[in-house]
């Protein structure tokens, strides 16, 4: 319902995240910022990606990986500044949220479950395809899709239930596959096996360079979790300086990981055994890899470590995309049986039911590849509209003082702009179908925002509205912004300021001064009949002329 009056207006402009809390304990160091970030980094990146990307590029697959590292690169910054200074759950979701307002939030965030569904989804599909390999040594008989669906189930029931040790289990697993993968790395270069002339891109012609675009786009997907920890901003030790530090030593570790592997898959792999019987990318380039360099045995056990991880993967996954729809019902963006806790598991088992259901309906009916494409471009529109906030925030921070990030991204406003540019530039090579992707999950948002939430939720002026009106009408946005300021310090709700209210919104203001006496002097001459007690209108003259004064 919308506040009426004034006093509506009251705590929506100037304080809309004051509940945001500050308290959480920081014990999460720079490096444990880094394997957080990696654990939930690496991934079908690795397990499932390569073939796909060497049907678009061959052996300049590995190109693609370092481009779009590139290009996370300012949207993990600007994400890194968002998160400092709203330390709370959500993430991506909250930060859009509480810029762009309530009906871009829900439409982001359906996008933003979206996103992490689907790559959970394709996590199950590089299952499936490992399991296909291994089933053959243990006599069982059981198509893709009924492994990646059976899978699916299991992991919903204990994404329900509550498994408390996920991350624990996760961080293990994904060393182990690093280690494996290095190893394979290594003994294919002592052997011989390697041969990177294979590996050496073609970009001859503008064609080419916009199909290593596509690719760059398509793999995109590899870097989602990077920022992940970001989401956990109030739990890290100086965050101002390891957030960041571990996320960009994050990223660079992972796109060195990723060059190195994918171009010594390329060296080894001949290019036929990229494709199947059909003439489609295999799904399991990694087994195919240790195939080669260690035999059969070698084989069966790179598909099991391929099995595990991706099935951890998947497990984090479904966590993540479900936390969305949870954070929705909370901000009252989505019915309240989202933000329902099951009273034995302590799980939102409703939210975590209709993920499931959603990443099912995406593995029958999504080829493997428009699964990717879908993924990555729902992540490429979060990167430009974390480095669109950024740009709204530095412009809009005095009206909306609860913005006091503990870290800058630097460079502004040139890494926020190549942020945008490169990131729609991906979206262009991508092709319209992450536009209609994006453009569904849109109008689904809008859909849900005008027949559910704009009905439960409070009227508020949101940065975005604020940057906007400072650009159009800059006197209204300025006393809108005193306006607000008055009714913020107005504890007693009576639409009078005393000399200590009035100097707190003068503070609020940035018209402060260490003048002895001088807010007191501007107090008394607005103070018409001398009642110790100022009005709004009497408020805003002061305003005025204190900010006159100031120039």
């Amino acid at each position: 319902m919308r506040p009426e009056g004034p006093r509506g207006l009251a705590g929506i402009v100037l304080t809309p995240i004051q509940a945001v809390t500050t308290t959480l304990e920081r014990k999460l160091g720079f490096f444990s910022v880094v394997i957080i970030s990696l654990s939930a980094m690496i991934g079908s990146g690795l397990f499932v990606l390569p073939s796909l990307a060497f049907e678009m590029v061959g052996g300049g697959a590995w190109l693609a990986y370092v481009l779009a590292a590139l290009v996370v690169i300012p949207g993990a910054l600007n994400k890194s500044e968002l998160a400092s200074a709203m330390p709370t759950s959500g993430g991506s979701y909250v930060y859009i949220e509480r810029v762009f307002g309530p009906m871009y939030g829900t439409m982001t965030g359906l996008a933003l479950w979206a996103s992490f569904l689907l790559k959970a989804a394709f996590a199950l599909i590089g299952f499936s395809a490992y399991l296909m390999f291994v089933q053959s040594y243990l006599g069982t008989d059981i198509t893709d899709i009924q492994a990646a669906l059976g899978m699916l189930v299991l992991i919903t029931i204990i994404n329900i239930l509550g498994v408390k040790r996920i991350k624990s289990v996760q961080t293990p697993i994904v060393t182990l596959s690093i280690l494996m993968l290095l190893i394979l790395t290594l003994w294919s270069i002592l052997n011989g096996d390697a041969d990177y002339s294979r590996s050496v891109p073609i970009l001859e012609t503008t064609e080419d360079w916009m199909t290593m675009g596509e690719a760059a786009a398509l793999v995109l997907v590899s870097y989602a979790g990077v920022t992940k920890v970001a989401a956990i901003g109030g739990e890290i030790k100086n965050p101002g300086k390891n957030l960041p530090g571990g996320i960009i030593t994050s990223l660079a570790i992972g796109m060195v990981l990723y060059a190195t592997l994918v171009a010594t898959m390329t060296a080894v792999i001949p290019p036929e055994a990229f494709f199947d019987s059909h003439g489609h990318p295999i799904e399991d380039p990694v087994r195919v890899f240790a195939q080669i360099v260690g035999g059969n045995s070698v084989a069966v056990f790179a598909a099991v470590v391929a099995i595990l991880t991706m099935t951890s993967m998947a497990l984090a996954g479904i966590l993540a995309a479900s936390r969305y729809l949870f954070a929705m019902s909370r901000d009252s963006l989505l019915p309240d049986s989202f933000y329902d806790v099951h009273h034995r598991f302590a799980t939102p088992h409703i939210s975590i039911i209709v993920t499931g259901l959603a990443m099912g309906l995406a593995l029958v009916t999504i080829d493997v590849h428009t699964v990717a494409e879908f993924a990555s471009g729902f992540q490429i529109m979060a990167y430009v509209l974390m480095c669109l906030s950024v740009l709204i925030m530095r412009k809009a921070t005095r009206s909306h003082a609860w913005y006091q990030p503990e870290y800058r991204a630097p460079l502004h406003p040139f890494l926020q702009i190549f942020g945008i540019v490169t990131g729609v530039s991906l979206l262009y090579f991508m092709g319209i179908e992450a536009v209609i992707g994006a453009g569904t999950a849109a109008v689904i948002g809008f859909i849900i925002y005008t027949g559910y939430g704009s009905r439960n939720t409070s009227f508020r002026i949101s940065p975005w509205e604020t940057y906007k009106l400072m650009a159009t009408d800059p006197e209204e946005a300025e006393k809108l912004r005193r306006t607000a300021a008055f009714y913020a310090a107005d504890t007693w709700a009576n639409e009078l300021l005393t000399l200590r209210e009035f100097e707190s919104a003068v503070n609020a203001l940035g018209l402060e001064t260490n003048e002895p006496g001088r807010t007191h002097r501007f107090f008394q001459a607005a103070d018409d009949n001398n009642d110790g007690l100022i009005r709004l209108e009497e408020f805003l003259q002061a305003a005025g002329t204190m900010s006159s004064d100031q120039q």
